[in-house]
């Protein structure tokens, strides 16, 4: 539990807008459902200055989507304080606008008129680890991130794999580290994180464990 995120027994949720009014209403709702409600006003802010924000640590965040660099905000949250959840809450929920707060880490999403009944519901699900989403969207997002993972297989099939790139791929499916990659195939370490380096860029991940779970994806399919 990180600290800051309960007060008084009770989970601490820190609502996030440049509206008054609408901190003023979920912040009473909120606290009426035995949240420790946190409202904070949000200005108008570049989006390089959201990081330095004195935002205070709680165990949901619920970020009004209508504010400017919204979307910027969820993903500083998502990264600042990783065990807390966040939620998004907006005049209308589409596709284009849903599935790129959800790829950010967004664990809710809801309309205002959403909002005004089931606000903390929301909140206690995804305390507990669950999304609050429409299911057919979260479908549709789903579907989209198969489809872009067979995308990205497609694009960077064995064949365009250098026979050196290839060997550092197994060694990544076998978890291990750039030293001793280099170890097993004899080659430098520096080299090793080249080769890596490669094979992000050519599967369009960023992360190893990006990498890992495409290629597993690849052999179940």
């Amino acid at each position: 539990m990180e600290r800051g995120t309960h007060s008084n027994n009770h989970p601490v949720v820190c609502l996030l807008s440049t509206h008054p009014l609408l901190l003023e209403e979920f912040t009473r709702k909120l606290s009426r459902a035995h949240f420790t409600a946190k409202p904070f006003r949000l200005r108008q802010v570049f989006f390089e200055d959201v990081n330095r924000l004195a935002i205070p640590a709680a165990s949901v965040y619920v970020v009004d989507g209508h504010d400017p660099f919204a979307a910027t905000l969820v993903g500083a949250l998502v990264n600042r304080f990783p065990n807390s959840r966040v939620i998004v809450l907006t005049e209308k929920i589409t596709d284009s606008n849903a599935f790129p707060l959800l790829e950010l880490g967004a664990k809710g999403l809801l309309d205002y008129s959403e909002a005004s009944q089931h606000l903390p519901e929301a909140v206690k699900t995804v305390m507990e680890g669950g999304y609050w989403v429409e299911r057919r969207l979260l479908s549709r997002f789903m579907d989209s991130i198969v489809h872009g993972s067979r995308r990205r297989l497609a694009k960077a099939r064995p064949h365009r794999l250098s026979p050196r790139e290839r060997q550092v791929l197994e060694c990544l499916l076998e978890n291990l580290s750039n030293k001793e990659i280099a170890k097993r195939l004899n080659i430098s370490e520096r080299t090793a994180k080249f080769h890596v380096s490669n094979l992000l860029a050519k599967f369009d991940v960023r992360r190893r464990v990006d990498l890992v779970m495409l290629q597993l994806h690849g052999q179940k399919s």
